[in-house]
């Protein structure tokens, strides 16, 4: 079925990605919601990934631009949703795909080992800039009389116990999720979460290798190991859920965590 979001308009936040063998998340979904039919803004916190995600979708043909924005501010989130609404005329889709795990500032880890700096900045990133991003945009969507908001959570947000502030960062974004969709139902802003799994992205797999000194084929092949279907999934896979949750198709749906992880959050012992 082609043409699925013929006609709207979709922000992806997120839509660059660290360097890599493969296509990270936002990436993907940026391409493939323009493939669909949509016009969509491009908004990273390097300018460079974002021009570069918007060049791809043109040199196939869609309609992109790009845009520099770091959502973790106020100021930051509000200027991704007035230049949007300035430059695409409407909203109809917001697609939050933003998260970082251990940083410069600090490394995440197991509650007795974490650091407080860590803790802080990956709480900021991963729920305060989604929050703000998605404070922004609900009076707009709401004026234009409803809107689709996506969400990028992680199965680490009901399972692990090796990173515990990205996995609160998560399992909060999944409450900032139902939350939003239960105040906002009345008004058709419609707000649902993906959870992948174990994904073969740039910044899971290379980021891991870096971290480790292990090869990616390495990280690869270890990951593979531990997914029931054998493997672990691509951008792709995030993209598609993206694409069905912020279409027409799921008019009717709101509030949904859904895990895109090859049956991990359904295996047991």
């Amino acid at each position: 079925m082609a043409g699925r979001l013929a006609g709207k308009t979709a922000v992806v936040v997120g839509a660059g990605q660290t360097p890599g063998e493969t296509i990270g998340n936002g990436r993907a979904m940026a391409l493939l919601f323009a493939r669909e039919g949509a016009r969509v803004m491009c908004v990273d916190r390097v300018a460079a990934r974002a021009e570069e995600t918007a060049a791809m979708i043109k040199g196939e043909g869609g309609d992109a631009l790009a845009f520099e924005a770091d959502i973790a501010t106020a100021a930051g989130a509000a200027s991704v949703i007035e230049v949007a609404k300035a430059q695409l005329g409407r909203i109809d889709i917001l697609i939050n795909n933003v998260g970082i795990g251990g940083t410069a500032n600090g490394r995440d880890g197991p509650a007795q080992h974490a650091d407080e700096s860590a803790f802080d900045k990956i709480l900021e990133v991963n729920l305060k800039g989604m929050w703000l991003t998605i404070k922004a945009a609900i009076p707009v969507m709401r004026a234009d009389g409803g809107g689709a908001i996506v969400n990028t959570s992680s199965l680490a947000s009901v399972a692990g116990g090796n990173q515990i502030a990205y996995e609160v960062s998560k399992a909060a974004v999944n409450r900032l999720t139902t939350s939003v969709a239960s105040a906002n139902a009345r008004h058709h802003v419609r707000c649902n979460a993906l959870l992948p799994g174990l994904m073969d992205t740039p910044m899971a797999v290379s980021g891991i290798a870096n971290a480790s000194g292990r090869t990616t084929d390495e990280v690869r092949a270890q990951r593979n190991a531990r997914v029931p279907m054998g493997e672990m999934g691509t951008a792709w896979d995030t993209a598609y859920a993206a694409l069905f949750l912020a279409s027409d198709e799921a008019r009717f749906i709101t509030g949904v965590l859904l895990p895109v992880d090859g049956g991990m959050s359904v295996r047991i012992g």
